[in-house]
């Protein structure tokens, strides 16, 4: 397990609880009262520490090197039952936006997301998790496949923002996600959107535009990262935690500005320390989520979407 440096309290507390099992492993001492002590000091350490995070270390959170990405919440909520989709039919088929078929019990739906890397190989060959014009146009493709079916769309949300090369810009970047938002708008059926990690820019919003929108307890939304941010404004990196700050761009900003409909819980210290149970938590959110919106009309999903979008911003005085 890897720990960031506001949580090094906890990795101190953990370190002792092993060295204090070890020594009544190896050795005749009854270490038991202090075993119970030092877990009793960890959990509301644990407790205090994350009971009061800061927008920067939230964000620090959604980066963790041992959270879970895309494929490991779709393999994990569909099993053997998903099958990947590839290729825009235009250009390749991009690494950074994966897509395809899965099912939950007996309903099937296509999940699309970006996927990170966990090692230095992998980061390559996912591009980091940002996608190219074709990365859009694939999950376009497979959204038009999904209507043509009637099978809903899930969208999971992990990037640092769109690929911001010249061989993208050339290909058309800004087109590929602008249309997406257009046609996800008009989409015919049900579309969730969970933002599992980082939700950086037109990079998210390219699969973003939802029925309804989730998000991680340890996620972030915003327009802009809070380095990029920091170093517009103040022309270095070192204010990122005041831009984090300034940005509103935690889960909890998000829901009381009313551009996402629900957090979902994650366990305490974050979605990589008990895996299994965040996954539980996302596979019954969606069910219920597709519960609430399998009964509307194709007329009155488009409808409540666009109404949804139109109201965002909207000020009365």
């Amino acid at each position: 397990m890897e720990y960031l440096e506001f949580e090094l309290p906890i990795k101190e507390l953990e370190d002792q609880l092993q060295k204090c099992k070890v020594i009544g492993e190896e050795s005749d001492v009854d270490v038991t009262e202090t075993c119970a002590q030092i877990e009793k000091k960890l959990k509301e350490t644990q407790k205090e520490l994350y009971k009061k995070l800061t927008p920067w270390q939230r964000v620090q959170l959604s980066r963790h090197p041992d959270r879970p990405y895309t494929l490991d919440y779709i393999r994990a909520i569909c099993g053997d039952s998903f099958l990947e989709l590839h290729g825009d039919r235009s250009f390749k088929d991009d690494k950074a936006m994966i897509g395809g078929l899965g099912k939950i019990g007996d309903q099937s739906f296509m999940f699309i997301g970006q996927q990170k890397g966990f090692n230095t190989k992998t980061r390559q060959y996912r591009n980091f998790g940002m996608a190219n014009p074709e990365g859009y146009r694939k999950a376009l493709r497979l959204m038009k496949s999904a209507e043509k079916f009637g099978i809903p769309v899930v969208t999971l949300l992990d990037t640092p923002g769109a690929y911001p090369g010249l061989e993208a810009e050339e290909r058309g970047q800004g087109e590929a996600i602008a249309r997406n938002i257009l046609e996800m708008t008009r989409l015919k059926v049900p579309v969730i959107t969970i933002v599992i990690g980082e939700g950086a820019s037109g990079g998210a919003l390219g699969i973003g535009v939802g029925d309804k929108v989730l998000m991680l307890e340890n996620t972030w939304y915003s327009v802009i990262s809070p380095e990029s941010c920091s170093s517009i404004l103040w022309r270095s990196w070192e204010y990122k935690e005041q831009a984090a700050e300034s940005l509103k761009l935690t889960a909890a900003d998000m829901k009381k500005l009313k551009l996402v409909d629900e957090i979902i819980k994650e366990p305490l210290g974050g979605a990589h320390r008990d895996r299994n149970k965040t996954f539980k938590t996302v596979s019954d959110t969606i069910v219920k989520t597709y519960e609430a919106l399998k009964n509307l009309s194709p007329e009155d999903l488009v409808s409540q979407r666009m109404d949804k979008y139109a109201n965002m911003g909207v000020f009365k005085g």
